[in-house]
């Protein structure tokens, strides 16, 4: 195979810019390396180094400024026998930095070609996290105020195992690539080169300045033995292999009949504590036991065991396209904060609407009718209110039958002793409630 260039779409780039020294190197690793172009995926993002994907024969993917790397994430787990090489800026790598270091973290087996110019070349020599401080740039003053990054202590530090800094102008540039490429693991190489359409035009820089930068710095092959350990992909596979099958969504069969038709919509309004979603989610279960649609909408803030506790069901014989509620059929008020998160609604409410509410709780002024009960005297306690209530409601068929409710709590508790509480809790209010 003579090349993978795209013959039809050559590379076209500022004269005398490194990246075209890049394209030709990294095509012939591909072509020593015997790799065909459905062998290979080429993720890129914004800039100049974003051109890359168009050149080659390959497979491809271009996407947001910074963002290339976690592309090439999904992909390569996805699809492990390919090979895939990300190609970015320095533009790109302060952009993406978050992406990249989760990327050395992981070690999956993705090579990262950083096409470092020092700026940001495509749109007017700005400043980058590679700009030196003294440098010249179209930002103004702004690289003298931040300390450049050193990409390969950072990507080292963070995990890369295989992290390189290059010349553009190196003779080997295509051999060091195709190590990179072939390497079980992430690498990140840093490829410095001239940008002579913004950088050079306000900073002498040669390729021999690079080269002398370049060995002044401290050598990084070190991170190699230190951050060696297995490929992401191949580990991951390793362990998940070793866990158990996941079992099955349990099948609802949809054997019971619903005590009412339509559209019913239910909100249960508590406090944290009441196993308010709980109750939610029981009702969801009793509706598909009946075979009807269900949505569940839960509002609760992020305190634990304080505060509200909101969930909104819909059951409905037909599909249902929008969860919000309008007018609920049913309202079981338990907690003054789920009250008061709600009271808008509750004024509202018509008068076919049924408020459940637990004695002594204030509500504000409604036209709908309320059923109050007085859960201590049931011997019902707090946490239990609201499966008590479930339990009312099904003793008048309203929205849900007592059939319903048993199936309901067989799907959420299974068995054991959380189940055998719940069915004595109902049946004890279905013989001493009218």
């Amino acid at each position: 195979m003579a090349s993978l260039l795209n013959t039809s779409r050559p590379p076209v780039f500022c004269p005398g810019c490194a990246h075209e020294r890049v394209v030709r190197s990294l095509d012939r690793a591909f072509v020593d390396m015997d790799l065909c172009g459905e062998d290979i995926a080429i993720v890129s993002d914004i800039g100049c180094s974003g051109l890359f994907d168009t050149f080659f024969k390959t497979h491809a993917l271009h996407g947001l400024h910074g963002r290339a790397l976690t592309y090439a994430t999904g992909l390569k787990l996805a699809r492990p026998e390919l090979t895939v090489v990300v190609t970015m800026g320095d533009g790109g790598l302060g952009i993406g930095g978050a992406h990249v270091l989760s990327a050395c973290r992981r070690n999956l087996d993705l090579t990262l070609l950083v096409l470092n110019n020092f700026n940001y070349g495509m749109t007017g020599g700005q400043c980058s996290t590679t700009t030196p401080t003294e440098a010249v740039v179209g930002s103004g003053f702004l690289n003298r105020l931040e300390k450049p990054m050193e990409i390969c202590e950072v990507a080292g530090a963070a995990g890369a195992p295989f992290v390189r800094r290059l010349s553009a102008y190196q003779k080997d540039l295509a051999e060091l690539i195709q190590e990179a490429v072939r390497f079980q693991g992430f690498s990140l190489l840093d490829i410095r080169g001239l940008c002579p359409g913004r950088y050079t035009k306000r900073n002498k820089q040669t390729p021999g300045d690079i080269q002398a930068e370049l060995d002044r710095l401290p050598d990084v092959t070190h991170f190699a033995e230190q951050n060696r350990r297995l490929e992401y992909g191949v580990h991951y596979r390793r362990e998940a292999k070793e866990l158990e099958p996941v079992q099955k969504p349990v099948r609802i069969e949809a054997g019971l009949t619903p005590p009412e038709s339509g559209r019913q919509e239910v909100v249960v309004l508590g406090s944290a504590g009441q196993r308010i979603v709980t109750a939610g989610e029981l009702l969801g279960l009793a509706g598909m036991s009946a075979g009807l649609h269900a949505t569940q909408k839960n509002d609760y803030p992020i305190t634990v065991m304080k505060g509200h506790s909101i969930s909104e069901l819909v059951l409905s014989s037909e599909e249902i396209g929008y969860t919000g509620l309008d007018r609920p059929s049913v309202v079981v008020a338990l907690g003054p904060e789920g009250v008061a998160r709600r009271k808008g609604m509750l004024q509202e409410l018509p008068g076919e609407s049924l408020i459940l509410a637990a004695k002594g709780l204030e509500l504000p002024g409604t036209e709908a009718r309320v059923m109050e009960v007085d859960f201590k005297a049931l011997q019902v306690k707090s946490q239990d209110f609201a499966l008590a209530s479930l339990a009312l409601l099904a003793a008048q068929n309203r929205v849900l039958s007592l059939e319903m409710l048993k199936a309901a709590l067989s799907l959420r508790f299974k068995k054991g002793k959380a189940l055998q509480a719940s069915l004595d809790l109902v049946e004890r209010l279905q013989r001493t409630t009218p």
